[in-house]
């Protein structure tokens, strides 16, 4: 039967897969982090965003006054990533120590925030939900991630990263 929350968990381990080909890079692969950190955006920002919208509220309407706290910590950890990080490093050139040292923290933060929300928050989750609405849960975002909701959601994510990654771009000399 389906899970939602096992396709999330599989989800964390193709990003988990894509952290470390992109940290074991040089300094001198600038397409290959190109590359890799678009195909880390690709899995990472349609996730984010399906929990913020559907998993999460789904989750604290169940949640206990404990698993508020999880759910309130899940919600702050992708803010961060949303509003720091990851315009940090676009504001890196991929040939930078600074775009190797930002890729280092930003996998850092995935790994910790997927390891607590797989152990404590989808623990919970398992406990809230029946099997059945998990599985409705896996067959919604399915089709959510194949919407043009989604295709919308992502390209505003993205915009809005590369907007204040440009504030924080070191200007050029002159």
């Amino acid at each position: 039967m389906r899970d939602i929350l096992e396709t999330l968990k599989s989800e964390h381990d193709t990003l988990r897969d894509l952290f470390a080909k992109i940290n074991a890079t040089t300094d001198r692969a600038e397409k290959t982090r190109a590359e890799l950190l678009d195909r880390i955006e690709a899995h990472l920002i349609p996730h984010a965003k399906w929990e913020e919208l559907v998993f999460y509220p789904a989750f604290a309407a169940r949640a206990s006054h404990d698993q508020l706290l999880q759910h309130a910590e899940a919600i702050q950890e992708h803010r961060a990533v949303e509003l720091a990080v990851l315009p940090d490093l676009h504001a890196s050139p991929p040939t930078s120590r600074q775009f190797a040292g930002s890729v280092k923290v930003l996998s850092e933060f995935i790994e910790h925030h997927a390891k607590e929300e797989e152990k404590e928050m989808f623990a919970s989750a398992r406990r809230l939900f029946t099997a059945e609405e998990r599985a409705d849960l896996d067959r919604q975002y399915e089709d959510w991630k194949a919407s043009s909701a989604a295709e919308a959601i992502e390209a505003q994510a993205r915009i809005k990263t590369a907007a204040k990654a440009m504030l924080r771009a070191p200007k050029a000399p002159g």
